[in-house]
């Protein structure tokens, strides 16, 4: 018998209901309403709950590289209204400045980060704009170009990885977006994601 090599060997020892059940509760939501301020309240509370358990992440999906950020690609809605990823940090690692142009739900999961809003000022440079954010298990912010989607994320943590759960209003991996730099210049960027596969939520051929 042929042997099946599976990208996700720990996936039989996972709890991948929550993640099935975020997806359908969202897919829901966004059958009901287009209108942003609603998505994000109540999206705010489906991914609150999603990052209240630490049980369902498989561990392929949170490893951390050693040079920079891992963007996981979760789960991809084939409508492309949205998309849902695990960003690993390693110790000490940061974001460029950078904006994501769509609506965005950031949940963490593990450890911990700060979120730091930046601006541009009326000569064009980009400065940050009040005091970072502290995200830690079980918090939830949102960003989008109505209310804010200019930022700089880090770990919070110069000796662990933290993990988030980031959910957007596309794929993500696809989007045009851009860096800034301090002196005001931009760089444009489709950040893609770090994995080739993704798990499979779907198979419900086991009981939970």
């Amino acid at each position: 018998m042929r042997q099946t090599v599976t990208a996700f060997p720990d996936l039989e020892t996972q709890q991948l209901v929550p993640l099935r059940h975020f997806v359908t509760h969202l897919s829901d939501l966004l059958d009901k309403t287009k209108d942003e301020a609603a998505i994000l309240e109540q999206g705010k509370a489906l991914l609150a709950d999603l990052v209240t358990h630490d049980d369902w992440l498989p561990q392929a999906l949170a490893n951390p590289h050693p040079d920079h950020y891992q963007q996981f690609l979760l789960h991809a809605d084939s409508a492309g209204r949205f998309s849902i990823v695990s960003f690993v940090w390693g110790p000490g690692q940061r974001t460029p400045i950078h904006d994501h142009t769509v609506w965005g739900l950031i949940g963490m999961l593990r450890g911990a980060e700060y979120s730091q809003p930046y601006k541009q000022n009326s000569h064009g440079h980009f400065h940050p704009d009040g005091s970072p954010l502290r995200l830690d298990p079980g918090q939830v912010e949102a960003v989008s170009p109505t209310i804010g989607d200019i930022h700089q994320v880090s770990n919070a943590y110069d000796d662990k990885v933290s993990i988030s759960i980031h959910v957007y209003g596309a794929n993500i991996g696809a989007v045009k977006r851009s860096v800034f730099k301090e002196n005001g210049a931009v760089v444009p960027f489709i950040s893609g994601y770090s994995n080739q596969w993704v798990p499979n939520i779907w198979d419900a051929s086991t009981k939970h």
